[in-house]
């Protein structure tokens, strides 16, 4: 076949370029899956042999039937099995001994209707194993390769799909006939479809593998409903997507369950906080709906990627004009003015003294012949890499005329230009014109402006550097000291002078401290790192310090200290009793810098996720913060660092000093490193990390870890 003589022969090639599919269940009776995904075989003109199965018929669909697999003299490719659950399990078997490498199991009533089902999923596996062969499904609505040479419809869906670039991956069957028919609606075509139901043997992580490198397929689109293996997909999606990009909808929630967290950290990662981590590190796209799932894909479909994110617009009608300028902008796109050229040709087409400002109002009456002047000019500033166009069809305005003119425009340039109809259907004539001819066309403004964004974001993804992993000499034996003494005591907490010595085996700063057991104490350790310090609780069972009362700051004098130091030990006492341990730690007072936090919570699903944000008292109040699955790099590091609203305090703001970025970004990268050498820590705060301008003064002021107990 022509697309497998342009890349390397895969296993998958014998579900998705069979050259012969067995359909076993099939059956004359119109109406049943058997018979429908044998039809469809037949409509869409598969280009290969096809072998009905069933011991109850000889002829099927007018093509002759066999008994069993065993019993079709030709070599089978792929076998759809859509018999009874009971029957699937020797079904199998039949189609490994009689070679067959490739299984589609459309028959339901496995994991997901309970234990025993899932016990006969697993059953099913492991035979599929066995015999070397890949499996999608069970539970699954089929898959289709729509490419001329192939023509593979093995779904029991009524629409036929359109060849295009688009490969399409879902977990859930159900939605596949809507996929399908939205894909329909929108002229959108697919390379190739694929619901992969329970993943017993195929998952996403080996589609996104074979479409890799699989010329036929140009943009992935994915309906997730769950991860099988999220540190697989990382590697995986990262390389995909410097190629050609993912677009993913993605529902459900993770494993994790934030309200049973004991960090700062644990509690800020809620249940979609993992996957918005995984999509930022591999590029991958995630929408909110099916709907801007093709939003997005009929704009990737039809147009190239944008070089930038400056983007003109041209209306007739001011109101739509502002709304879309209010969407980008919002978005973190430009909107650039026109060129003073580009004005000077524009400027004969409009009523006299009307501004040429970006968006460009041609108001009300303007016609095909207004808008393609504008459209012209527009498109070829070198002020603006893509351009928008919306109309709102007036009584005395042919839409159709204003769609052949976007049309012209489109087919004579390469610059992304798209299109707006507004008060018009998805099936009026101008609507389907600029349908036919691979405009990609919305009704609604922020629709285009949700899409051009997430382009746009896909751009500076492809193009940004990859990132590296910092390796990092550091102090791995006492870190590994301090947790195994933590384990042998079954102590699930490591504070205090001990979390600090794990930080500092880490190279991160530390701000100097010492500890104190009596009043006296306190005021010699206070005398000795140097005033104002501060003074705090070292009680384990205080675990946010200041909600208790247990932080006392900018102390500057002996009395100072010994007032505070008597106050908690008060306060102790007569929440806890006589006999509970009490000491405090006195910390040198740090008078400039920003408070940050670093931590990491653990997803049960996704593993570490590391966090950065605004620290100290903020933290949980603002939520100012965010997440990357751990290890990060470099990039990551910065990225994770930009994306807080407060990154303008660091930078500088109103006058102060911008702090010291790099060693910020090296403390997380060391933080991270931590992680990746001790599974053992399961979560830690890091809170506040205080980060100013001169490095002498950035240190880690507390922390908290948490291991994992045997």
């Amino acid at each position: 076949m022509e697309n497998t003589t342009r890349r390397l022969p895969h296993k998958l090639d014998f579900i998705f370029r069979p050259r012969s599919v067995a359909v076993i269940g099939a059956t004359p009776r119109k109406g049943s899956i058997g018979r429908e995904i044998l039809h469809n075989l037949i409509t869409y003109e598969f280009n290969g042999k096809l072998f009905p199965v069933n011991p109850n018929h000889s002829v099927i669909h007018s093509i002759k039937a066999y008994s069993t697999i065993l019993d079709v003299p030709d070599l089978v490719d792929l076998a759809v099995i859509v018999v009874p659950r009971e029957l699937v399990l020797g079904v199998v078997d039949q189609c490994g001994e009689k070679g067959v490498k490739g299984l589609v199991v459309i028959t339901a009533g496995f994991k997901e209707v309970g234990p025993t089902g899932s016990r006969l999923e697993q059953q099913v596996a492991d035979r599929v194993n066995h015999w070397g062969m890949r499996m999608i499904g069970p539970n699954c609505f089929g898959i289709i390769n729509s490419h001329p040479d192939i023509r593979l419809d093995a779904t029991f869906s009524k629409v036929y799909p359109k060849q295009g670039k688009i490969g399409f991956l879902s977990q859930s069957g159900a939605l596949g006939e809507a996929i399908l028919a939205q894909a329909g609606e929108m002229n959108l075509g697919l390379s190739m479809f694929a619901s992969i139901g329970n993943k017993a043997n195929i998952s996403g992580n080996d589609l996104l593998e074979y479409w890799k490198d699989d010329p036929d397929v140009e943009i992935i689109l994915m309906y997730l409903e769950n991860f099988g293996n999220p540190r697989h997909f990382v590697s995986i999606a990262r390389e995909v997507t410097k190629k050609k990009p993912i677009v993913a909808v993605k529902s459900g929630t993770t494993l994790k369950g934030a309200a049973a967290a004991s960090s700062h950290t644990g509690s800020l990662a809620g249940a979609e906080v993992a996957v918005d981590a995984l999509f930022e590190q591999t590029g991958v796209l995630r929408v909110s709906s099916i709907e801007e799932l093709f939003d997005v894909a009929s704009a990737l479909a039809r147009m190239p990627v944008p070089k930038g994110n400056r983007v003109s617009i041209v209306t007739n009608a001011g109101g739509p004009g502002i709304l879309a300028t209010d969407a980008l902008i919002s978005l973190g796109m430009e909107m650039p003015e026109y060129s003073e050229s580009t004005k000077e040709k524009i400027r004969p087409n409009m009523p006299p003294d009307a501004p040429i400002n970006n968006p460009l109002d041609l108001v009300a009456g303007a016609g095909p012949r207004e808008f393609k002047i504008a459209l012209e000019a527009g498109i070829q500033d070198d002020n603006f890499d893509s351009m928008l166009s919306i109309f709102v069809p007036p009584i005395t305005v042919d839409q159709m005329k204003i769609a052949e003119a976007i049309v012209d425009v489109k087919k004579r340039f390469t610059r992304p230009l798209y299109a707006c109809f507004m008060g018009v259907s998805w099936y009026s004539q101008g609507f389907e014109l600029l349908k036919e001819n691979n405009v990609p066309a919305y009704i609604f403004p922020e629709s285009i402006a949700r899409s051009i964004a997430k382009i746009d974001k896909y751009r500076r993804w492809r193009d940004r550097q990859e990132g590296t992993l910092p390796n990092f000499a550091v102090d791995r034996a006492s870190v590994r000291r301090i947790v195994d003494e933590s384990i042998a005591a079954k102590r699930q907490e490591i504070i205090g002078e001990q979390a600090m010595a794990l930080l500092q085996a880490y190279g991160v700063p530390v701000a100097s401290y010492r500890y104190a057991s009596s009043a006296e104490e306190a005021v010699i350790a206070a005398d000795q790192v140097g005033y104002p310090v501060v003074l705090k609780i070292n009680t384990p069972r205080i675990l946010h310090k200041t909600e208790f009362g247990a932080v006392k700051i900018d102390l500057r004098s002996g009395s100072d200290v010994a007032a505070s130091w008597k106050a908690m030990h008060d306060r102790v006492t007569a929440e806890f009793g006589e006999s509970e341990p009490f000491s405090v730690v006195i910390q040198k007072m740090l008078t400039e810098g920003v408070e940050t936090a670093v931590g990491m919570s653990t997803d049960p699903a996704f593993g570490p996720l590391l966090m950065f944000g605004l620290g100290g008292i903020y933290i949980e109040i603002m939520k100012d913060v965010s997440f990357r699955v751990n290890p990060v790099t470099d990039i990551d590091a910065e990225e994770m660092i930009e994306s807080c609203k407060g990154y303008r305090l660091l930078t500088g703001f109103r006058g102060s000093e911008p702090v010291d970025l790099a060693l910020l970004k090296e403390s997380i990268l060391r933080l991270s490193m931590l992680v990746t050498d001790f599974e053992e820590l399961v979560e830690f705060d890091v809170n506040p990390f205080i980060i100013a301008s001169d490095r002498g003064n950035s240190a880690a002021v507390d922390a908290r870890f948490i291991v994992r107990l045997p």
